[in-house]
């Protein structure tokens, strides 16, 4: 069916961009009114408790439990009324990579008055991407290069004049002014922008020749300690295997400890808290040290292939437009065994909530009948290896992100009742918020900023993937502000779920949860797709931001076809 969709569309006279896609005008978004949706709170019952049993061992991409889920997910979209959205396929295979490095030698800095040489995971950690059975860092010239940020659409290039052809970057974590207390600066003051994230750190130095990229670990902007770097990048590193065309990859990117970035740069006359003031600053211009890095390691090589499952509800006029739903479906399988000697990782907050949510919405827009655009409801793999399914699918998509009008992820629904709001992680960034405040409106309730936008948290989860390659993407938490019990109780359930069961063999079903809080969340998102699936609008990221002019650039080549945005 879905190959017919996408044949028809020659034959369709087509929507062009509106005022808003291209040129970032504020012109009246096509917002129509939806009714509330008839959403099964059973099936949300039944799939969470079932994903989440011990049967499945913890949805670990690779085993028996994948096998397990992705037929459970294949059986119940197919009886909520949708399509398979590969072809004649439910599924996108994904293949993964998984490089485990070993044999640390020391990360060596020559060519000061006296030679360093520094530990792995005590002083330093590096990963490598490629996979090479090993990999070796010789005599690379260290460059400080402030942020690390390359933002045209900000007048700003912390790597303006400069070759790293075969160079290390040295860089700071987080973006320029996340020491603002506003929200007012070049890079939006607190809220980290995705400048101020590892990954794209990692990605601007690989594009711009460099052989390693280091970035200096502080606990307050990183917003986690030294622990988490250590353990996050000391054991096996899962990727979603490269393909044609693949953007350039460094040989090495790493994180070092802050005093330890500071023993470096003083070994080349450099003081780093004036450096790190003068990166603050627009113009900066990057210090090269007149010092070398070396360093190498072994990498043990596994591949394996796991699954993203994929249902489509296919529009009545315009079936080639998406709007897109996601959900990671795995977890982390078997882990630290609790006191009691439980180590299945069951996941049944995160993300079991969220993938039964795809089937519970896919059964009420159904229910509703087909809408004007194609209701795309995606459940990815490996998010808790990196995103992995979410971005190979953004890489490699069933259906063009192009004629995607924008989407709703949904990560771990916290079950305990009824809240007055929401939280929106990102807000302000694209029009997709004039959706969500007709919803909000249409519900009853309010939306809450998110409260630590320094984190960084919007980008974080699987819409990210999207978001990066142009794709507008709503992520919304549950509330703070509980019917009963108010923002007090708010926290106290989401400190619980942190210090007890997130990541846990303790994030298990329970069968005494208040479900009334989720399924009030899940009206709000049925009214957002409703909404998105019946609009004409295409709505943009606003002036700005740093996705912005990525979805401008595939906007502008679609309509020189003749076609989407």
């Amino acid at each position: 069916m879905l190959r017919k969709i996408l044949a028809v569309s020659a034959a369709l006279s087509l929507t062009a961009c509106d005022g808003a896609m291209i040129n970032g005008s504020q012109d009246r978004l096509d917002i129509p009114d939806v009714t509330a949706g008839d959403i099964d709170q059973a099936t949300m019952v039944d799939i969470t408790r079932e994903l989440s049993s011990d049967e499945f061992d913890g949805r670990m991409p690779g085993t028996a439990g994948e096998e397990k889920t992705v037929a459970l997910l294949i059986e119940k979209f197919e009886a909520a009324g949708l399509q398979p959205g590969n072809g004649d396929s439910w599924v996108q295979k994904v293949p993964l990579v998984e490089i485990t490095g070993k044999e640390f030698k020391p990360l060596t800095i020559t060519g000061g008055e006296t030679d360093l040489a520094f530990d792995f995971a005590k002083d330093w950690v590096g990963v490598t991407y490629r996979e090479d059975a090993s990999t070796t860092l010789a005599d690379s010239e260290l460059v400080f290069v402030g942020y690390g940020v390359n933002a045209p659409e900000r007048g700003w290039n912390d790597y303006e004049g400069v070759d790293m052809t075969g160079k290390t970057a040295v860089i700071l974590v987080n973006d320029p002014d996340y020491g603002t207390e506003g929200l007012e600066g070049p890079f939006n003051g607190k809220a980290m922008t995705y400048y101020g994230r590892w990954t794209y750190k990692y990605e601007e130095a690989a594009a711009q020749g460099a052989a390693a990229a280091l970035i200096i670990h502080d606990t307050e902007p990183a917003s986690y300690g030294w622990n988490v770097v250590e353990s996050s990048w000391s054991g096996p590193q899962a990727y979603a295997q490269r393909g044609e065309n693949a953007p350039a990859l460094t040989q090495m990117n790493g994180w070092v400890q802050k005093e330890i970035a500071r023993e470096i740069l003083a070994a080349a006359g450099q003081d780093m808290d004036a450096l790190a003031k003068q990166a603050k600053e627009k113009g900066f211009k990057a210090v090269p040290l007149g010092l070398k890095a070396g360093t190498s390691f072994a990498n043990d090589i596994r591949s394996y292939e796991s699954q993203n499952v994929i249902g489509i509800l296919p529009g009545t006029e315009r079936p080639d437009e998406f709007v897109l739903h996601t959900a990671h479906w795995d977890h982390l399988g078997r882990c630290t065994p609790a006191p009691d000697g439980d180590d299945i990782c069951n996941g049944a907050v995160d993300n079991a909530t969220g993938t039964a949510a795809l089937v519970a919405l896919a059964e009420a827009h159904a229910k509703a009948g087909a809408a004007a655009r194609s209701l795309v409801f995606l459940a990815v793999t490996a998010e808790e290896q990196g995103l992995l399914g979410a971005d190979y699918y953004a890489a490699n998509p069933v259906l063009p992100l192009a004629q995607t009008v924008g989407g709703i992820n949904m990560d771990a629904f916290l079950v305990g009742g009824k809240s007055k709001d929401v939280t929106v992680v990102g807000p302000g960034k694209s029009r997709l918020d004039e959706f969500l405040e007709k919803a909000l409106v249409d519900d009853g309730r309010v939306a809450t900023p998110n409260p630590s936008p320094e984190a960084g948290y919007y980008y974080r989860s699987d819409h990210f993937a999207f978001a990066k390659r142009g794709v507008p993407m709503l992520y919304i938490d549950g509330g703070e502000d509980l019917v009963e019990g108010g923002t007090e109780a708010g926290k106290a359930l989401a400190d619980e779920y942190r210090a007890n069961r997130y990541h846990g063999p303790k994030d298990e079903f329970n069968e005494d949860w208040d479900w009334s809080g989720v399924m009030a969340d899940l009206q709000l998102f049925y009214r957002i797709g409703r909404m998105l699936a019946i609009s004409e609008s295409w709505p943009n990221w606003v002036e700005g931001d740093e996705f912005k002019a990525t979805r401008d650039d595939s906007c502008k080549a679609a309509e020189s076809n003749g076609s989407f945005c």
